[in-house]
């Protein structure tokens, strides 16, 4: 009885991990356990993407995150706001969205219009 609330909980627990963003690799880590044991014990804690793209917009400029669904990594595009495109270097992935959106986000704060006077 004690083992069935135990589990229970810890897939609630996995699954608002989940939903906050977590992934796999992530809820593995912090169980003791591999990525692909944490995808086992919990095979719906994270959500899949409807789409394997989101839009960034930061500094005047606009990016766009691209997820493999094969590999699950991400690349990045974008423009800054003075004109200058730029991506990911080739055969760059992320591992995760934020990292890819970190990258992004540097890259659109490096291109931005300096400010008026």
């Amino acid at each position: 009885m004690l083992d069935a609330e135990v589990k229970d909980l810890t897939a609630i627990a996995a699954a608002t991990a989940g939903s906050y963003g977590a992934n796999y690799e992530q809820m593995g880590a912090v169980w003791g356990i591999t990525r692909q044991g944490a995808r086992k014990k919990w095979p719906d804690a994270v959500p899949r993407p409807a789409a394997g793209t989101r839009a960034l917009a930061l500094f005047g400029g606009t990016a766009e995150l691209v997820r493999d669904q094969a590999s699950g990594g991400w690349i990045w595009t974008g423009e800054g706001a003075d004109g200058t495109r730029g991506a990911a270097a080739e055969g760059v992935w992320y591992a995760t969205r934020e990292e890819a959106a970190a990258h992004a986000g540097a890259f659109l704060r490096e291109r931005s219009n300096p400010p008026r006077d």
